[in-house]
Order: C-alpha cells, then sequence, then structure tokens
C-alpha cells in the first residue's frame, strides 16, 4: 500500500487535518530516507548484482555500518 499526503491546489488550500496528516507522513519517512541517503555514500550499490535475497543482507549490513558511524 501506497501512502501519499495531500497536495494544495491555487483554487483549494489543505485544511488543518490535511496539514497534520502530511506532518505524520513527513516524519514517519524522514528516518527512511535518511537511511537511503546514507546507503547511497557506500559506492558499492551502483554496482550491485545479485539476487534480491543477498542483496538484502547487504543493505542490513552496510545500513548497521552507516549507523555505527553515525553514532561515534
Amino acid at each position: 500500500m501506497i501512502v501519499t499526503g495531500y497536495k494544495a491546489t491555487r483554487a483549494r488550500k489543505l485544511t488543518p487535518g490535511e496539514k497534520q496528516a502530511n506532518r505524520v507522513l513527513a516524519a514517519a519517512r524522514a528516518p527512511v530516507e535518511h537511511g537511503f541517503a546514507h546507503l547511497k555514500t557506500w559506492r558499492i550499490l551502483t554496482k550491485l548484482r545479485t539476487d534480491p535475497a543477498r542483496a538484502t543482507d547487504l543493505l542490513r549490513t552496510l545500513l548497521v555500518l552507516s549507523n555505527l558511524e553515525l553514532s561515534r
């Protein structure tokens, strides 16, 4: 399931409830977006040619290493 935020137009402004929903969605997405940004610093991902199971293990390992590096 894909969850997207509300979008205002020139003719229709966002209601306070829609603005709040967008804030909640953005707060939930931020850690994921930051994780992907940190993973992109590992250039190995640009040439990754392996099966999805190995790729998942590699991504998990790189994310742990990235988190360790950031917490130092």
